[in-house]
């Protein structure tokens, strides 16, 4: 077996919870070197999580030769460059989601990939939770029926620190760090579940604005959208309003009946049919990048196939760029 020994790129709040540990839980990976520009961030996760190596330059944890597997986790802006760092470098990279910025990047990333044969593989880990898995087997098993559109409903309170009088705004509210502001960050998920369900999405259009008038970024978006079969799709996102209005919805509908769930808060998969109302409930792991993590080792020991490619992750960004008009 091959041991994958990971050097981390970036040491923020998604590797502590939702990605971090599960590196660890895998037969055949450990985390070996982690890198943060800040000294003093580096050197608390080291040692709080075990590790023996830290630094504050990527290029040097890039060149360790302890490292044979890079796990990106910085804003989406620096996603590409160290990700094509990593892969001239021979060694396998793991990006968090979205896999860049922008359209343009994600092709930069596949060019790279495919001149060098080294795998990227980007964090899209809804596509392996039970919860999605479930979903998928609903509309594959035809429950609903032949689908007959799909439509996302999304919108939120501002958060605290989405205030100007907050200081520093998040990164995920800068368009030059982010791709955009919190669409572009979450939307990410949402349209990737529908595409591993339906196909590539082939057209999308939108509308974007800012209604709250927090933050540069916009606020509010409304896309249509139609997948590579035909299906026909349209999505609704406010992230600026009252928390009455709160909602995290996919809805499926077919000839035979619904399915509805949600994307962040995992509520109970509705079904609806002629026999009446179904209501589950699937946990998921603690770590919730495990399975996904899991397959990507496990492709790269050559037990298995990942599919959370970096080209599987690319028309995500060119349906949200063609949303926001970026193109």
């Amino acid at each position: 077996m091959k041991l994958l020994k990971w050097g981390f790129i970036g040491c923020g709040e998604v590797t502590e919870k939702k990605s971090g540990p599960a590196f660890g839980e895998v037969d055949g990976s450990e985390i070996v070197a982690v890198m943060s520009r800040n000294e003093k961030k580096a050197r608390s996760y080291a040692e709080r999580h075990n590790v023996k190596k830290w630094y504050t330059d990527a290029q040097e944890l890039i060149d360790d030769p302890d490292v044979n597997a890079v796990y990106v986790a910085t804003p989406p802006s620096s996603h590409a460059t160290f990700a094509i760092m990593s892969m001239r470098a021979g060694k396998p990279v793991y990006v968090e989601k979205p896999l860049a910025a922008n359209y343009d990047d994600c092709a930069r990333v596949n060019h790279v990939s495919e001149q060098t044969g080294v795998p990227c593989f980007v964090a899209y880990y809804r596509r392996y939770l039970p919860y999605f898995r479930k979903v998928k087997d609903i509309i594959g098993q035809k429950t609903i029926g032949h689908v007959m559109n799909v439509q996302i409903r999304y919108s939120c309170p501002p958060r605290d620190e989405d205030y100007p009088s907050s200081g520093v705004q998040p990164w995920r509210l800068q368009p030059d760090i982010a791709g955009g502001g919190y669409f572009y960050d979450m939307a990410a998920h949402q349209l990737d579940l529908l595409q591993d369900i339906f196909g590539v999405i082939t057209e999308a259009e939108g509308m974007c604005a800012n209604r709250g008038g927090l933050y540069a970024a916009e606020d509010t978006v409304s896309a249509c959208f139609r997948f590579e079969s035909g299906l026909t799709g349209c999505g609704s996102w406010c992230f600026a309003s009252h928390k009455s209005a709160q909602e995290d919805t996919i809805e499926i509908v077919g000839d035979k009946g619904m399915i509805c769930f949600s994307v962040f808060n995992y509520a109970p998969i509705k079904v609806v049919t002629s026999d009446g109302t179904t209501s589950i409930a699937v946990p998921n792991p603690p770590y919730v990048q495990l399975p996904l993590i899991r397959a990507v080792i496990e492709d790269l020991q050559g037990f298995g196939a990942c599919s959370c490619t970096s080209v599987s992750a690319t028309p995500v960004n060119w349906v949200m760029d063609r949303i926001l008009g970026k193109f």
